[in-house]
C-alpha cells in the first residue's frame, strides 16, 4: 500500500479542507429535509417516545459505522474511499458495486434537490416556469464545484451553517414554549407526551419498524466526510475528530428536536403527517415557530429548506464527482475522468455528473413520473449500500490486521467496541434496509417490490457481472492486504 502522503500526490487532489470543512459537510448532508419537514411523521405513527427510540437506536448504529470509516479514513485517506476500501479488503467487484451506486446515487440526488428547488421558489415566484429555477441552481452547484475542493467547503461552511442556527433556534424557541417562558403562553410540560392516557408508545412494533426506516433516511449523509478524506488537511488528526464532533452534534440536534415536537404537538395532529415540499406551512418547525407568535415562520422555514436543499445538492455533486474520478484511477472508468485541473478539481468528472443530473432532472419534463419514483427510490437504497459496504469492509480491514499479527495501537484512531460495535451496526442496518416495503411483498405487488429495491438489484448486479466476467477475481485474502507500507510510515512517526 502507498502511503497516504504518496497516494494523495499521485491523485493531483490537494488537501484544503480543514476540520471546520469536514464537520460541516457532514452535518449539512446530513441535516435536511428529512429533520425540517420528515420529523412530525415518526412522532405521529410512533409516538413521542417510540420516535425517540428509533431516532436512538438509529443513531447508535451510524456512530459504530462512522467510527469504522473513521478507522479506515484515517489509516488511507483516499478521495472516495468506499471503492477503494471495498476494493482492497472485499473484492474488485465489490469495490466497483460501491463506487458506481454511489456515485450514481448522489448524482441522481442532486437532480432530485433540482426538482426541489423550483417548488420551494414557486413559494415567492408562482409564476416562474420552475425549469429556470432548476437550471439557475444547477449552474450554482456546478460553479462552487468547479473552481477548488475549497470554494466548495466554504460554501457548504455556510450553506450548513444556516441549518445549524435554525435547528438551535427552534429547540430554543420549543423548549421556552414547553416551559410557559414566552409571554402568552402557558406551560405545556409532559401533557402530550402521555396524550388522553394513551402513554408515549404509538403503533406497536410495525410502526416503530417503519419509523426506523425513515429515521434511518434522515442520517444519510454523515459519511460524505470519509469522501473528503483525499482532500483533508493532516488527515491522520481531523478525520476522526469530525467524525467524533459531527456524531454528537447530529444526535443532539435530532434527538432534541424530536423531544420539542414531542413536547409541542400531539402525535395526532394530522399536520404532522405532512412532508411535502409544495407545503412548508406544515412543517413541524414552522408549526412551533407559528405557535411561538411568529406569522411570518412559514417564509423563515421556505428559506431554511431551500439552503438546505441546495446544501443536499452542492455536497451530493462533489461527492459523485469524487468517486468517478476514483474509479477512473482505478481503471475502472475512462481515464479521462481521472484528469485533475491545476487547482486540484477533477473537472472532467465534474462535467460527466452535472450531465447525468441535468439528464435525469429532464423526465420531469417528460411527465415521465413512473421513471423519476423509480430514480428516488434507487438513490433511498444507495445510501444504505454504502453504510453495509463500510461495515463488510471494516469488518475484514481490522481481521487482515489482526490475521498478519500487526500492533493496533499504531492506527492513527481505533474503532471503539470491534466487533461488537460493527457486527451491530451491520445487522440493524440490514434489517432496516430489507424491510423498506415488506407490506408489498406481502401483498403481492411484486412491481412494487421492484421499484423499493431495485437499488439492491443494480448493486448485485455489478458486483457479480464483474465476478463473472474476471473468474480469477475472489475475495482478498486477509494475508494478502498490504498494510506495510502505511505501518512503517506510522512507526516512524512515533
Amino acid at each position: 500500500m502507498q502511503s497516504s502522503r504518496q497516494a494523495h500526490t499521485q491523485t493531483g487532489l490537494k488537501r484544503t479542507l480543514s476540520i471546520r470543512h469536514l464537520v460541516m459537510l457532514s452535518l449539512g448532508g446530513s441535516i435536511g429535509t428529512g429533520l425540517f419537514l420528515a420529523s412530525g411523521a415518526p412522532v405521529s405513527q410512533a409516538g413521542p417516545s417510540g420516535a425517540l427510540l428509533a431516532y436512538a437506536l438509529i443513531g447508535v448504529m451510524v456512530y459504530f459505522l462512522m467510527t469504522a470509516l473513521a478507522e479506515l479514513s484515517a489509516f488511507e485517506p483516499v478521495s472516495g474511499s468506499f471503492a477503494v476500501y471495498g476494493e482492497k479488503y472485499v473484492d474488485k467487484g465489490f469495490g466497483l458495486a460501491m463506487g458506481i451506486n454511489y456515485s450514481y446515487n448522489w448524482a441522481i440526488a442532486v437532480a432530485v434537490d433540482l426538482v426541489a428547488a423550483q417548488i420551494i421558489m414557486q413559494y415567492w415566484f408562482a409564476d416562474v416556469p420552475g425549469w429556470i429555477w432548476s437550471a439557475l441552481f444547477l449552474g450554482v452547484m456546478f460553479c462552487i464545484n468547479f473552481f477548488s475542493a475549497k470554494s466548495f467547503g466554504e460554501a457548504e461552511f455556510w450553506f450548513a451553517s444556516v441549518k445549524v442556527c435554525a435547528v438551535i433556534a427552534f429547540i430554543i424557541t420549543g423548549f421556552m414554549l414547553a416551559a410557559g417562558v414566552l409571554p402568552g403562553h402557558d406551560a405545556v410540560g409532559l401533557k402530550n407526551w402521555n396524550l388522553n392516557g394513551e402513554g408515549s408508545f404509538v403503533g406497536g412494533f410495525a410502526a416503530f419498524l417503519g419509523v426506523a426506516m425513515v429515521v434511518g433516511y434522515s442520517f444519510q449523509g454523515t459519511e460524505l466526510v470519509g469522501v473528503a478524506a483525499g482532500e483533508s488537511k493532516d488527515p491522520d488528526r481531523t478525520i476522526p475528530a469530525a467524525i467524533r464532533t459531527i456524531f454528537w452534534r447530529i444526535i443532539l440536534f435530532y434527538v432534541l428536536s424530536i423531544v420539542v415536537i414531542g413536547l409541542l404537538i400531539p402525535h395526532n395532529d394530522p399536520r404532522l403527517l405532512e412532508n411535502d415540499l409544495a407545503d412548508i406551512a406544515l412543517s413541524p418547525f414552522t408549526l412551533v415557530f407559528e405557535n411561538a407568535g411568529f406569522p411570518w415562520a412559514a417564509a423563515l422555514m421556505n428559506v431554511v429548506v431551500l439552503t438546505t436543499v441546495l446544501s443536499a445538492g452542492n455536497s451530493g455533486m462533489y461527492a459523485a464527482t469524487r468517486l468517478v474520478h476514483t474509479l477512473a484511477q482505478e481503471g475502472r472508468l475512462p481515464s479521462t475522468f481521472a484528469k485533475v485541473s491545476a487547482s486540484g478539481v477533477p473537472r472532467n468528472a465534474l462535467y460527466a455528473v452535472t450531465a447525468l443530473s441535468a439528464l435525469c432532472f429532464l423526465t420531469t419534463f417528460l411527465q415521465t413520473q413512473s421513471v423519476y419514483v423509480w430514480l428516488l427510490n434507487t438513490t433511498g437504497m444507495g445510501g444504505f449500500m454504502c453504510w453495509l459496504g463500510i461495515g463488510l469492509s471494516h469488518w475484514r480491514f481490522r481481521r487482515g490486521m489482526q490475521k498478519q499479527g500487526y500492533d493496533l495501537s499504531l492506527l492513527p484512531y481505533r474503532s471503539p467496541v470491534f466487533p461488537l460495535g460493527t457486527l451491530y451496526a451491520f445487522a440493524v442496518c440490514l434489517v432496516v434496509a430489507l424491510g423498506q416495503n415488506t407490506e408489498a411483498v406481502f401483498n403481492g405487488d411484486w412491481l412494487g417490490v421492484l421499484a423499493t429495491y431495485i437499488g439492491i438489484l443494480i448493486f448485485v448486479g455489478i458486483w457479480l457481472g464483474y465476478r463473472l466476467t474476471h473468474p480469477k477475481d475472489r475475495f482478498v485474502r486477509y494475508e494478502d492486504m498490504e498494510f506495510s507500507a502505511r505501518f512503517a510510515e506510522l512507526k516512524a512517526r512515533r
